[in-house]
């Protein structure tokens, strides 16, 4: 039997397989060990392994084999689920990643077996046989031993320690077991504030600060950031490390205005809580009352089933271009004169038919931006190991949708972002103690719609950008002289990071410091048609936002004269249009600006910029259209508008592709060809 014609077919399910598998072992890391979990991990291994023995790839029949035997111990709970575990399955799963990879790019799954990962899971398989006794179980928490103050009694049960549900990373646990050895003071404490409370995150922040002088802050919830938001109730937990007293470090909390109670208790490394029968037959209890939870939820409103069909990208593209000639040649038949009526109405109709019809194709190219998105928690648990650092990923807008085009080139923009933000800004746990932040780093990626365009940002609460250590650095390298670097603003030097070549890691590693990264990543998103901005605040983190177009294929544009010549401005690129007396235009440093509701604006004749033959101007007023770049604005001197148009964009092809001020061409409904203008370079 031929199978080459199920392999694209293959790919794809494999694909989606695999990121099941990914999110599934991650929620296993979290601690999700439930029925479901598991369950799903099961399910997406055994149906690869039938895909693949089917398709004969081998390798990856073996592989996949050995994990279902592993998995399906684990289901029959006579195989724990640890850290070690969990190592060797994420180790097969960038195996079988590669496996696909190479079908992708040959056809083939290679001659690489992955004989040693074969030789673990056959390991784990060994130690843990059915009917066996158990493994010794393996630690989960430090045990929290509790001493209350005589006078801490609870008022019929009303507040209840809370920080005794503090969940405690590895390195939170190991520096309790080390503080304990060197004898000092671990405590567990909740700090309620009084309801009447007006600015509970500047009282909190003032507990902070009489904690940091009595010891140090090694677990906060809500976390740092969320308190000094605003995000939380009247109440606060905490744990520190001390030498102080139990008494004095209540005596001097309660000492503080609108502290109403206090409850505190010693934290010790006792003998640590492990997993026990008990244990395991509680969490099947819960995840069998979650299982009737989503059964009971699902019968109220089930999933539409067979809905979705794959369809080939060339032939959506086929589809678009034919809807793209579809209105050029509506845009012809306005040009045509013609008085008679119902010719009018016809073309107006022939209009909705076209925009409805482009707007269903277009619909159809939308894809939600989450099959990027989901690439990302498993690249931020990679990162938190080998950098050493702690970090929390929070993603946001996963359904926010964009065109294909563009969802197949943003990834890798969106990795060297991600990659920046876990290296150059989440600083190590030891450093963001010592700074008063929680040892946990936030790193955030969002997206949302805002118009015609999709923007997209990543964001973390690290160190932020030092603008000295960037400008000392351009310095030295020669990007600019220190002249330049005098009068240059802190967004200018920022801009600097944007440049080829340019870093600031001193250590060259894998993830970063071999000056590659924000350059591709300015390339590749203005190749798109976007932008890309930074906002920094030095010591709490920096956010670098991307604006996107939601279609690369047609677009409304501004049609305006220069001299004898047609060019299309992007609507979406116009912030608006004015009339400028000759007398106003003023100039700075040589350059021609207006001053426009008190905002200086730097002018553009474009027939200069694009060579474009000018008669002698002989007007008082000229006409110009404001457009802006982020938070940049110029403004573009042109002869006169034609008006609003919906325009098709065709490549100039790649005889021209280093046309910087152009972005494109267009049919117009004459047959005359217009350039679109590239704002981003422009500006």
């Amino acid at each position: 039997m031929d199978i080459s014609q199920y392999l694209e077919i293959f790919i794809e399910e494999s694909k989606e397989h695999l990121q099941n598998l990914n999110t599934s072992l991650l929620e296993l890391e979290k601690g999700t060990v439930s029925k479901d979990v598991i369950n799903e991990v099961f399910r997406a291994a055994h149906t690869l392994k039938g895909m693949a023995a089917t398709m004969g790839f081998k390798g990856m029949n073996e592989l996949t084999h050995d994990m279902e035997n592993v998995l399906s111990e684990i289901r029959n709970d006579n195989i724990a689920v640890d850290a070690n575990l969990l190592d060797v399955l994420f180790q097969c799963l960038d195996a079988l990643e590669k496996f696909v990879d190479n079908i992708i790019e040959t056809g083939d799954e290679g001659s690489q077996k992955h004989e040693d990962l074969i030789k673990k899971l056959n390991a784990i398989l060994a130690g843990e046989k059915p009917g066996k006794e158990k493994s010794e179980p393996v630690p989960t928490a430090v045990a929290l031993e509790i001493e209350p103050l005589a006078d801490e009694e609870l008022e019929d049960g009303e507040k209840k320690h809370k920080y005794l549900e503090l969940p405690l990373a590895d390195f939170e646990k190991n520096a309790i077991i080390k503080a304990t050895e060197e004898d000092y003071f671990c405590y567990g404490m909740t700090i309620y504030l009084a309801e009447t409370c007006v600015l509970k995150s500047a009282r909190a922040f003032i507990v902070f600060r009489t904690l940091e002088e009595l010891g140090q802050v090694i677990k906060s919830s809500p976390t740092v950031q969320d308190i000094e938001d605003e995000n939380f109730e009247s109440d606060f937990s905490l744990i520190i490390i001390s030498k102080e007293d139990k008494e004095k470090v209540q005596k001097q909390l309660l000492s503080i205005a609108e502290v109403e109670t206090v409850q505190i208790g010693i934290v010790k490394a006792a003998e640590a809580v492990t997993e026990t029968n008990e244990d395991s037959a509680d969490s099947e209890d819960l995840s069998d009352s979650g299982q009737k939870e989503t059964e009971q939820s699902s019968t109220k409103s089930k999933p539409k089933t067979n809905r979705t069909v794959r369809v080939d990208i060339e032939r959506l593209d086929t589809l678009m271009n034919l809807v793209s000639e579809l209105i050029i040649i509506k845009n012809g038949l306005e040009t045509v004169e013609n008085t008679n009526q119902n010719f009018t109405d016809q073309i107006e109709y022939l209009e909705r038919v076209t925009t409805n019809l482009h707007d269903a194709v277009m619909k159809v190219r939308m894809v939600p931006i989450e099959r990027v998105f989901n690439r990302f928690p498993r690249l931020i648990r990679d990162l938190s190991r080998q950098l050493e650092k702690n970090m929390e990923f929070h993603m946001s807008g996963e359904e926010t949708e964009l065109d294909r085009t563009v969802i197949d080139e943003i990834g890798d923009p969106l990795v060297h972002l991600i990659r920046n933000a876990a290296d150059h800004g989440v600083e190590t746990p030891a450093v963001r103690i010592e700074n008063g932040k929680d040892p946990m780093g936030q790193v955030y990626l969002k997206a949302f719609q805002d118009g015609n365009n999709v923007v997209i940002e990543v964001s973390d609460d690290g160190k932020g950008i030092d603008v000295s250590k960037v400008r000392g650095k351009a310095i030295e390298r020669g990007t600019i002289t220190s002249e330049q670097a005098e009068v240059m603003t802190e967004q200018e030097i920022i801009e600097l990071l944007f440049k080829p070549s340019f870093s600031t890691a001193e250590i060259i590693s894998d993830v970063s410091g071999r000056g590659v990264g924000l350059d591709v990543v300015k390339t590749k998103i203005e190749a798109l048609g976007g932008i890309i901005e930074v906002k920094n605040e030095f010591g709490k983190g920096s956010k670098f936002i991307i604006r996107l177009p939601l279609t690369l294929a047609i677009i409304q544009a501004l049609m305006v004269n220069i001299a004898d010549e047609k060019y299309a401005i992007p609507l979406n690129t116009i912030q608006n249009i004015e009339n400028v007396s000759i007398k106003d235009i003023k100039y700075i440093q040589n350059q021609e600006v207006i001053n426009l509701r008190g905002q200086v604006i730097p002018v553009l004749r474009l027939y200069d910029i694009l060579d474009v033959e000018q008669a002698p101007p002989n007007k008082d007023f000229i006409t110009v259209v404001i457009v802006n770049k982020g938070d940049k604005k110029a403004g573009f001197v042109v002869d006169s508008l034609i008006g609003q148009q919906e325009i098709v964009i065709k490549t100039l092809g790649k005889f021209l592709t280093n046309i910087k001020m152009i972005a494109g061409a267009t049919i117009l409904g004459d047959g005359d060809v217009a350039l679109i203008l590239d704002v981003n370079t422009l500006v």
